[in-house]
């Protein structure tokens, strides 16, 4: 039987390996919730089988192949992450167009400081990585699991292609296969990324303080100013999306009207994107939470809009209130 203190030492150690875990099975599986989930289970396997590790490889290493695994059973599961924009083309700003579909699990956001604090060196500006980006990770789900592991590895942790060969269980050759065919994929399938917050520039941040007052007073005009006229919106967990600024303001100002009156509050950025808590009237008086506003600037404008719909988990995550009383 271990003893007290040895099973506090070992402890100790797997917790060291907790935030790059959490950063590496967010990459993996597309939701933090999903990725917290897969450390625990990471960190109990680790735990009960430390005995069978016998010091082959590193512990890291050891560690990285148990979450490189626990990611793939959960996938096998069904639950890999997709955006709208991954399901068809853009539709016509109707509510009849409105669709959850029940089969998908929806990409997340995750707040910066937790993706800063999940790099292997906390001294690395992880949230200027363009690992982090929504739309580098949305691509990633589209990579079968091996490939997505084999290139998270390689190109984001900067493992050596031996290295990640002897985790994944293949050959060096095999590892340079699957970088080159995911390279493949994420190049039709990736999208443009807008400018990360570290590098928005005054008038950047300008214009989102203009966007924050327009969109609040519902002022089309102003917003007309702000929002490029080719830009996208998309609204998880509904599955339709929009192209172009006319059928965003046709959309705002027919089934969206609802939003108008809305309370918009600034919060810790998501994924390197500016990022806003959306509060709709109740009609008590009172404000409800309605979406995590996520925004992509991009030449001086307003490229894409993504509203994710699910307060319940989004907003305690991104450290906002579920209530919004009236005259707050």
């Amino acid at each position: 039987m271990s003893s007290p203190t040895a099973d506090t030492g070992l402890d100790r150690q797997l917790e060291e390996y907790r935030g790059e875990l959490r950063g590496y099975c967010y990459r993996m599986l597309g939701s933090l919730h999903d990725a917290d989930d897969a450390v625990q289970e990471t960190m109990i396997r680790g735990w009960k089988h430390h005995a069978e590790f016998e010091g082959r490889s590193s512990l890291r290493s050891w560690l990285y192949r148990i979450a490189t695994n626990v990611c793939i059973d959960m996938q096998r599961s069904g639950n890999r992450r997709a955006t709208p924009m991954d399901l068809g083309p853009a539709r016509e700003p109707l509510a009849s167009n409105l669709n959850i579909p029940t089969e998908i699990s929806w990409l997340e956001p995750a707040p910066d400081s937790v993706l800063a604090a999940a790099a292997p060196d906390p001294a690395d500006a992880a949230i200027e990585n363009d690992s982090v980006r929504l739309a580098f990770v949305a691509a990633l789900q589209q990579l079968p699991a091996k490939q997505r592991a084999a290139l998270i590895l390689c190109e984001v942790l900067q493992w050596k292609a031996a290295e990640a060969a002897e985790l994944l269980e293949t050959t060096t050759a095999g590892i340079n296969s699957a970088l080159q065919r995911a390279r493949a994929t994420l190049e039709s399938a990736q999208r443009e990324a807008g400018t990360p917050v570290s590098q928005l520039s005054d008038a950047d941040r300008e214009l989102l303080v203009r966007y924050v007052k327009a969109f609040e007073a519902y002022d089309i005009e102003a917003l007309t100013k702000l929002i490029h006229e080719d830009a996208t919106q998309s609204m998880p967990p509904y599955d339709l999306w929009l192209r172009g600024r006319d059928d965003i303001f046709t959309w705002w100002l027919g089934p969206g009207i609802g939003c108008q009156g809305s309370r918009v509050v600034p919060t810790v950025s998501a994924n390197g994107s500016p990022a806003f808590g959306q509060y709709k009237p109740d009609g008590a008086g009172g404000y409800a939470p309605w979406a995590l506003q996520v925004l992509e600037l991009r030449d001086g404008g307003i490229g894409e809009l993504t509203f994710f719909l699910a307060t319940d988990t989004l907003f305690p995550l991104f450290g906002l209130p579920l209530e919004f009383p009236a005259g707050s």
